[in-house]
């Protein structure tokens, strides 16, 4: 008689066992209701065991048609649903519909008006990278980053209510300049904020980018190599955290980056693997320290004048035409395509959007790793799917 080579013997001969286990791989829903997704998004994981062998993104769970509203309403109107993208970036959304507007009016924004926009910029993407590393550790199991950024991202909030009433959306930067000019004493307390935070963020570079178990949970992890960024589309600190040197507020400079002194982070390995969790952190905190340098010089050159173009009024016509005008987000090039008839309502509007090209990537990153990275994965990609959905 032939014994199958996969055959169990119990003690009491003439007793046989076969054991004919087939195995699948298991599929593991995680979200939208994932605290790790960082919204409501759902990442469909396909595990053999505790290794992850595929991944897929489901996303438009936050759709809320918000290109097809910018061509039923009036220019400025659409304003305010900007801020909505990126609930975390608001500004720098304000910002990237007004350049559009802009270049189809032909409209040169004041010069004090422009000096304020970088200034209200620059504090929002320190804001927004305060959240993401925040929020980061919190993803790998870590409380206290988060509260300890939060503390600085208070301050930055209070700045915004001061000089526009708002402290999430704040619509203040608007097709022809901004909303109001810095109120008294608004200035010395940007700068005040800017020796707190240059102080706490050794604090921050402690807690979290020398923090043994913050090392090992995202050195090697999630490698995204400069060839793969670049042919995905990733940008921002997704992009530069790979080794390209690309930053559009220097290499297409818009308002009056031109003029002011500051350095491209990029990641170089710090860790681990170029490209890869810990250097995409390592750029978002080094990227703080360059906004601070920047406000810093903002603060010392900015000029007094007007804050609004004076031909750009509440109703808004452009000339028949269409503009495409990028800008450096804090999570990438958020881009605006707007196509004007003539009429005060867009023909068009197209948002391209950081977020939903960096989250293309992510599950290419996933397969090969283990289950408990997926979230060290999402988590580098700092993204927000109120701007992948829109």
């Amino acid at each position: 008689m032939s014994v199958h080579p996969a055959a169990h013997f119990d003690e009491k001969p003439g007793r046989q066992v076969e054991l004919d286990v087939a195995t699948q791989d298991c599929m593991i829903h995680m979200g939208p209701q994932h605290p790790a997704t960082h919204g409501v998004m759902r990442v469909l994981l396909k595990a053999d065991g505790e290794i992850l062998a595929g991944a897929q993104t489901h996303l438009g769970y936050l759709h809320r048609c918000a290109e097809k509203i910018g061509e039923s309403v009036d220019w400025l109107q659409y304003l305010p649903y900007t801020d909505r993208y990126d609930y975390l970036a608001a500004m720098n959304n304000n910002l990237g519909y007004s350049l559009a507007v802009e270049s189809l009016l032909g409209a040169e924004v004041p010069e004090r008006a422009q000096y304020l926009r970088v200034i209200v910029a620059e504090l929002n993407r320190i804001a927004s990278h305060l959240f993401a590393v925040g929020t980061y550790g919190l993803d790998l199991g870590a409380f206290t980053p988060l509260f300890t950024a939060l503390r600085d991202r208070e301050e930055v909030l209070e700045l915004f209510e001061k000089i526009c009433g708002a402290r999430l959306t704040y619509s203040y930067i608007r097709p022809g300049g901004v909303m109001n000019d810095a109120p008294e004493g608004w200035m010395a307390t940007v700068g005040e904020f800017l020796n707190r935070l240059e102080e706490s963020w050794h604090e921050y570079w402690t807690l979290i980018a020398e923090n043994k178990i913050f090392i090992e949970r995202t050195a090697n992890i999630g490698v995204l190599s400069a060839e793969q960024a670049q042919a995905w589309g990733c940008s921002g600190p997704m992009l530069r955290g790979s080794g390209v040197d690309w930053d559009l507020r220097r290499d297409q400079p818009y308002l009056i980056y031109d003029r002011l002194e500051f350095d491209v982070i990029k990641g170089v390995g710090y860790r681990g693997t170029l490209g890869d969790c810990f250097d995409r952190t390592f750029v978002r905190m080094f990227e703080m320290v360059e906004s601070v340098r920047i406000v810093r010089q903002c603060l010392e050159q900015i000029p007094d004048g007007e804050i609004m173009h004076e031909e750009v009024g509440a109703v808004i016509r452009p000339a028949p035409g269409e503009s495409y005008v990028a800008i450096e987000n804090p999570r990438g090039e958020l881009g605006h395509y707007c196509v004007s008839d003539g009429t005060k309502i867009a023909t068009r509007v197209r948002v391209r959007s950081p977020s939903f090209c960096n989250m293309s990537v992510a599950e290419h990153l996933m397969p090969g790793s283990m289950l408990g990275d997926a979230a060290a994965i999402i988590g580098s990609v700092d993204i927000v799917v109120g701007e992948t959905d829109r």
